[in-house]
């Protein structure tokens, strides 16, 4: 059988309200369609669930017997649809991010501990990847990008400024090779790579020229598809490494590693968020991008490019 919900409604009303005129008040509709609503369900379910007077209306037992079961239903009913009309309006709830690896050490671990202290209802989950996550499909909220293309049907907002390349090895490492002085010279050194987690091919070295950008294609011992793994162990002398300059910056500033080739640094596009349209009024997603970079404004719509 099919659950009655309308006439239920209606049913748990008389018995909230303690008559059939206020429980149409309650409802907003006629005392009749009350009246009414109340029949068909005694019809369907073959018992008269009140004892009617001029005065008065009182259940019978097998009314009491429905308002035990249903009066809770309802109850928890009505505290499922307050909490889907709040959610992702208030400063709770999940947040579900996919992040790569080399942005989370840039970007949020300067930033997530503070968040979590000033936010304390919000649960993040974050998910290591350089896949350019389908956010929808995978039940997630936002993902983040370096550069890159992003679908249009996202909203993409920038958080940091474009990024320097970087190209760097331990003092040891040069004191016993030698400093190259041109990028083509890396090919007689131990290069450190990077190959992305996602789809497998390994991250170019880029340089600059007067004539435009171009590829040195590096070989050596050691290939990664964790960017920490390849830069520490370019802190223990095992080779040269290219990476972005702010990624290295506390390792540049410590004497750990030197930089190299600095006249050939390309420029890259910074880091992005992106998310769906239909999250750009979530609470959580719109707090956590304005923790990040101060007092920006989601767009209602369109893309932040």
């Amino acid at each position: 059988m099919r659950l009655p919900l309308s006439t239920l409604e209606v049913f748990d009303a008389i018995v909230r309200e303690g008559s059939m005129r206020a429980a149409a008040q309650a409802l907003g509709i006629k005392r009749s369609t009350v009246s009414h609503q109340l029949k068909s369900l005694e019809d369907q379910l073959g018992a008269v669930l009140f004892v009617r007077t001029t005065r008065s209306i009182s259940l019978t037992e097998a009314g009491r017997v429905l308002a035990r079961a249903s009066g809770p239903a309802f109850e928890q009913l009505a505290d499922g649809l307050e909490s889907t009309r709040t959610e992702g309006h208030a400063a709770r709830g999940t947040l579900k991010l996919a992040i790569p690896e080399l942005a989370y050490h840039l970007l949020l671990s300067k930033h997530l501990v503070a968040f979590q202290k000033l936010y304390p209802e919000i649960e993040i989950e974050l998910f290591l990847t350089d896949a350019l996550s389908d956010i929808l499909k995978e039940g997630l909220h936002a993902g983040f990008r370096l550069g890159g293309l992003i679908a249009q049907d996202m909203v993409a907002i920038n958080l940091t400024d474009p990024m320097t390349s970087a190209v760097v090895a331990s003092p040891d490492y040069l004191e016993k090779h030698g400093i190259p002085e041109h990028p083509m010279e890396l090919l007689t050194h131990n290069c450190l790579r990077y190959r992305f987690q996602s789809s497998g091919q390994l991250a170019p070295w880029t340089f600059s020229s007067a004539e435009g950008d171009y590829p040195v294609v590096a070989n050596g011992s050691l290939i990664s598809n964790s960017m920490p793994v390849t830069l520490e162990m370019a802190t223990q002398g095992l080779g040269i490494t290219y990476t972005f300059r702010d990624y290295c910056a506390d390792h540049l500033d410590s004497g750990q590693l030197k930089e190299i080739l600095t006249e050939h640094r390309v420029t890259m596009p910074g880091v992005n968020i992106y998310f769906p349209q239909e999250y750009r009024s979530m609470a959580p997603l719109r707090l956590f991008i304005q923790h990040l970079k101060g007092s920006v404004i989601v767009p209602e719509d369109g893309h932040d490019r």
